[in-house]
């Protein structure tokens, strides 16, 4: 048997939720490996709309479900999503015993921060996140082994309060430590059937079943790859399913890039083709462009390939999954950016730097637009001018096409078989 990952090559929100769900048909076991509820993913099922932000989104196919060490879990939310999941399927789910949980002060530091940076925010969901993994590095982090044993988890935090009660002071955060260790003691007696060693799970079954692996977020919000400091604080790259659910990359057979026909970003940081405008609007309004988790509006823009490039390079990706290509629907021309202008030179790479990506200005490939694509469910059935746009990707970034998402609902996909 095998496994297969699920990575989004920009900034998050490239529809790796429908991805998961399409390719969870076909497997046993879907894992999340990094992130916390910062993510969104929404899947469509017979014009109902399903939302994670932890639990992986092969739930709604049944399948056995694995959140990760690399995940940074916020308990009152799992148990939301597991009462949600549970009222249409029957729940099969292990989370592991190495997962950092996100306390109160999480949050209120997180929000915090932002408050401070003023016109310099990072643009964070505000969840926790960020100060969670910071505690983790930081080795002051709880994690939900400890969180499901009392007497540990009352140690612990006890610890962690003596260290930190300063900082608390010092931000105005006034917290009871004896109402923090009731209620989450209280969710760690709820979660404690589901609390398992996940690694060891992972590693006995991967070579007698079917795996997928789910990202959250996108490559561009990489800690290491992103638009630093405009990113997240995990490793949403496809090296994170070694770091994040302790497995050998090497057994991962295939590496599903997800790519949305255009791109989108959340929060502030450099985004070179972001289109301010009328074609900006377009692809907000027809593209349903606000986020699952916050509900704040995108900022849109044509397809930067200069990105998925970078992106596809560094994730080793072996298929691409396009997604909203009918969101083009009804455009007479289509922009796509090949390169990168600065200071009278062109670049073809992704700088690594955010003084230069903020200043360039992309080189475009313009290519004539089409109506029809929507609701097609075959390749031969869509447009001619949509499929000389999925071509021009493929070919551009050198990764054969496997999914093309011309619609919302489950039904709205076409598969094209590998040669």
């Amino acid at each position: 048997m095998g496994a297969k990952a699920i990575v989004g090559l920009q900034w998050g929100d490239e529809g790796k939720g429908k991805i998961t769900d399409f390719f969870s048909s076909q497997v046993d076991v879907v894992v999340r490996y990094q992130g916390g509820n910062n993510a969104g993913h929404t899947v469509v099922v017979n014009g109902k709309k399903y939302k994670f932000h932890l639990l992986p989104s092969g739930g709604l196919r049944g399948k056995k479900l694995v959140i990760g060490n690399g995940v940074v879990v916020n308990p009152s939310v799992l148990l939301d999503e597991i009462d949600m999941l549970s009222r249409h399927s029957k729940i099969d789910l292990m989370v592991s015993d190495r997962a950092n949980v996100i306390m109160p002060y999480h949050i209120m530091l997180d929000g915090i921060d932002e408050e401070r940076l003023k016109d310099k925010k990072i643009g964070t969901t505000k969840r926790g996140i960020g100060p969670c993994y910071a505690d983790k590095i930081a080795r002051l982090g709880i994690r939900m082994g400890e969180l499901v044993d009392k007497e540990l988890f009352k140690e612990r935090l006890e610890t962690i309060f003596l260290l930190k009660e300063k900082i608390f002071e010092a931000y105005g955060l006034h917290l009871d430590i004896n109402e923090i260790f009731e209620e989450y003691a209280d969710y760690g007696e709820k979660l404690k059937p589901y609390v398992d060693d996940t690694i060891y799970y992972l590693n006995s079954i991967i070579d007698e079943k079917e795996i997928l692996f789910e990202g959250a977020q996108g490559f561009l919000l990489d800690i290491e790859y992103g638009t630093y400091p405009f990113v997240t604080s995990s490793n949403p790259v496809a090296g994170g399913i070694s770091t994040g659910a302790g497995v050998n990359l090497r057994k991962v057979d295939a590496i599903i890039g997800v790519l949305k026909a255009y791109i989108t970003r959340v929060g502030a940081g450099p985004m070179p083709t972001e289109e301010k405008g009328k074609i900006g609007e377009h692809l907000a309004e027809k593209g349903g462009e606000y986020g699952t988790t916050t509900g704040r509006k995108r900022r849109c823009g044509w397809l930067d390939l200069v990105a998925a490039r970078y992106a596809s390079m560094v994730n080793g990706i072996d298929a691409l999954a396009i997604t909203k290509l009918d969101v083009l629907d009804g455009l007479e021309k289509i922009k796509v950016c090949i390169g990168y202008e600065y200071e009278g030179r062109i670049y073809d790479g992704f700088p690594s730097m955010i003084n230069i990506l903020e200043n360039v200005k992309p080189v475009y490939e313009e290519l004539p637009g089409w109506e029809g694509a929507r609701g097609k469910k075959r390749y031969e059935d869509l447009p001619f001018n949509a499929r000389k746009y999925l071509n021009f990707i493929s070919e551009w970034l050198d990764v054969p096409l496997t999914i093309i998402s011309t619609g919302a609902g489950r039904e709205d996909t076409i598969t094209i078989q590998a040669d």
